[in-house]
């Protein structure tokens, strides 16, 4: 059965790939082709790392063949965040009516592959995408978290984890003022961290070993 999956990935990839090679700005020189470029950038963008996760399980994540498709996953992702800035740049962040019920989604996906700078270049776009109801908050959180995450910051709603190889299982990465938690979720409309981790990552949020993490965190980055 892995095998058929892995047959019907590598088909839909090279139908990406031929698709992903027209070029990046004839698509986008009528905003009626947004929800159409869009679905392209999503294919491209998502087909190579679900490939690649599948070659990871069967051959392991030293395959030669996983090494492969990390480059065809870097080479697409160039071409798709060009894409999104030109989006994002010309037409500001686009409702849910023009970018189709998937549209924010994938924007919002291809920014979280970028780097850092990326993620705070477009950061006050998508806190204002919120405010207008253009952007559901859960994307925000993301990229909140993903940049905090990345400056090596407490993270702010507790959406990212992280595997700890000392005690080889996953946690979250240390969250700011974890008594306080619920509080910043609910403001912006998310469900409270322990019914996201319960649904997202099956984890058991425990209140007091948060609280213990963190303050080892701020002793370590205050040592450094």
């Amino acid at each position: 059965m892995k095998y058929i999956l892995l047959s019907c990935l590598i088909f839909l990839l090279n139908c990406s790939n031929k698709t992903n090679s027209k070029g990046v700005s004839t698509a986008l020189e009528k905003e009626e082709n947004l929800i159409e470029v869009l679905d392209t950038i999503w294919t491209t963008e998502q087909t190579p790392i679900r490939l690649r996760d599948s070659l990871i399980a069967i051959y392991g994540v030293d395959s030669e063949l996983v090494k492969e498709q990390q480059t065809i996953i870097e080479k697409n992702h160039t071409i798709n965040e060009k894409k999104v800035k030109t989006i994002l740049d010309n037409y500001g962040w686009p409702t849910k009516e023009k970018a189709g019920e998937q549209g924010n989604w994938t924007i919002c996906n291809v920014i979280q592959h970028s780097d850092n700078e990326v993620r705070i270049q477009y950061l006050p776009m998508m806190r204002q995408a919120v405010k207008d109801k253009k952007l559901e908050p859960r994307f925000l959180v993301r990229a909140e978290d993903r940049i905090a995450t990345e400056r090596g910051d407490l993270q702010i709603y507790g959406g990212q984890m992280k595997y700890y190889p000392e005690t080889k299982s996953f946690n979250l990465w240390p969250v700011f003022d974890p008594e306080n938690i619920d509080k910043r979720r609910t403001e912006i409309g998310l469900d409270s961290i322990a019914v996201f981790l319960k649904n997202r990552f099956d984890f058991e949020w425990n209140l007091k070993e948060q609280i213990k993490r963190a303050e080892e965190f701020e002793k370590n980055i205050q040592v450094k």
